[in-house]
C-alpha cells in the first residue's frame, strides 16, 4: 500500500466545487448525506469546511444494492440515519469513491423512499470513471484511471488518508 494522494488538496477542491455548484443552482439552506463507510467521514468533513450547521444523514445502502442477492448481506449492516426531511429539499450526496455508478443508484433509491428531494448535487473524493450506469458526480476532487490490479481506498475518519491498494493487499 502507498499514499496516493494529498487529501487536503482534495478536499480543497471538494469544498470549492460545492460552493461553485450550490451558487449556480442558487441552493441556499442544502443537507449533506454521506454513503457508509468513506461518504460519512467526508460528510463530517465538509459540513465543517462549508459552515453547514444541521446534522448530517448517513446512508447504509446494503438492502438497495442490485447485486444484494448474489453477494448477501454485509455483516456490518447499520440503520441509515436520516435526521431531516428529504422532502423538498437539496441534498448533497457524498461518496469516497465512484466508478461503476451503482452504489450512487442505491442511495438514490434510498433517498427517495424518505422522500422527494428537490434536488440532489454529487460529490466524490476520487472519480474512477468506468461507469455502467449514466450516473457522473457534480464535483469532484479528483478524476483518474487505475490499471486493473489497483484499487484506491479512504482510510479513517482520523486522519483521512488515501491508499493505493495492488491487487491481494
Amino acid at each position: 500500500m502507498t499514499a496516493l494522494l494529498d487529501i487536503d488538496q482534495l478536499l480543497d477542491q471538494m469544498e470549492s466545487g460545492l460552493r461553485q455548484a450550490l451558487e449556480q443552482r442558487g441552493v441556499e439552506s442544502p443537507v449533506l448525506i454521506g454513503i457508509r463507510t468513506g461518504g460519512v467521514w467526508l460528510a463530517d468533513v465538509l459540513s465543517k469546511r462549508l459552515g453547514i450547521e444541521e446534522p448530517f444523514g448517513e446512508l447504509d445502502i446494503s438492502f438497495y444494492r442490485d447485486d444484494f442477492s448474489r453477494i448477501g448481506l454485509n455483516p456490518r449492516v447499520k440503520p441509515s440515519s436520516l435526521p431531516f426531511d428529504t422532502e423538498g429539499r437539496d441534498i448533497i450526496l457524498i461518496d469516497d469513491v465512484i466508478m461503476s455508478g451503482r452504489t450512487i443508484r442505491a442511495a438514490m433509491n434510498e433517498i427517495f423512499d424518505y422522500g422527494r428531494p428537490a434536488s440532489i448535487i454529487l460529490a466524490t473524493l476520487i472519480d474512477l470513471g468506468a461507469r455502467e450506469l449514466p450516473i457522473q458526480p457534480d464535483v469532484a476532487g479528483k478524476t483518474m484511471a487505475l490499471e486493473s490490479h489497483q484499487r484506491v481506498k479512504l482510510r479513517g475518519p482520523d486522519p483521512l488518508r488515501i491508499e493505493l491498494q495492488e491487487a491481494g493487499q
